[in-house]
């Protein structure tokens, strides 16, 4: 008999080691989003909104069905021009809940044309970012969006396409 009621014992603390393994890879999820930003500056960058660390491996552009591993590749603008990270399975970061990391930034001169911004804001337009990742417990994390949102002024839009 008591060697019935030891194993029931050893088979629930088993359980519940188990329940709460669950608990937490549910609790310490990360929810990475891209945020787009146009003010002063263009600026893209990967937030973490959950309450768990993401780890970033990859971040690819893609491009009229190509893809790129940093967005220098798709832009006109001398990468000199702009600020980007390239993020690859050999420089992973990991981006703590609550903070963000910046892809993308440029800032404008007071000598550039609107006519030269909405250039550059069209060819952000085309690409479209994948982020890919994992949490602590190795749980695959993938976010995609498409840039198309700086030309959400822009008259040249017609039924979400750009022409």
């Amino acid at each position: 008999m008591a060697i019935t009621i030891s194993l029931l014992a050893l088979v629930a603390t088993l359980y519940q080691l188990h329940l709460q393994r669950l608990h937490n890879e549910k609790s310490l999820k990360p929810l990475p989003q891209i945020v787009l930003i146009d003010k002063e500056k263009l600026e893209v960058h990967i937030q973490n909104s959950g309450v768990g660390p993401l780890i970033v491996s990859n971040v690819s552009y893609n491009q009229a069905d190509t893809t790129y591993t940093g967005i220098s590749r798709c832009l006109s603008l001398a990468p000199q021009a702009f600020q980007h990270l390239e993020i690859s399975k050999s420089s992973q970061k990991v981006i703590m809940a609550g903070a963000s990391l910046e892809i993308f930034s440029t800032e404008f001169e007071k000598s550039d044309t609107s006519e030269f911004q909405d250039k550059i804001r069209r060819e952000l337009a085309l690409i479209e970012v994948t982020v890919e990742g994992e949490d602590i417990y190795k749980n695959k994390v993938t976010v995609k969006r498409s840039l198309q949102w700086f030309l959400r002024h822009d008259s040249i839009i017609i039924q979400g396409h750009v022409l």
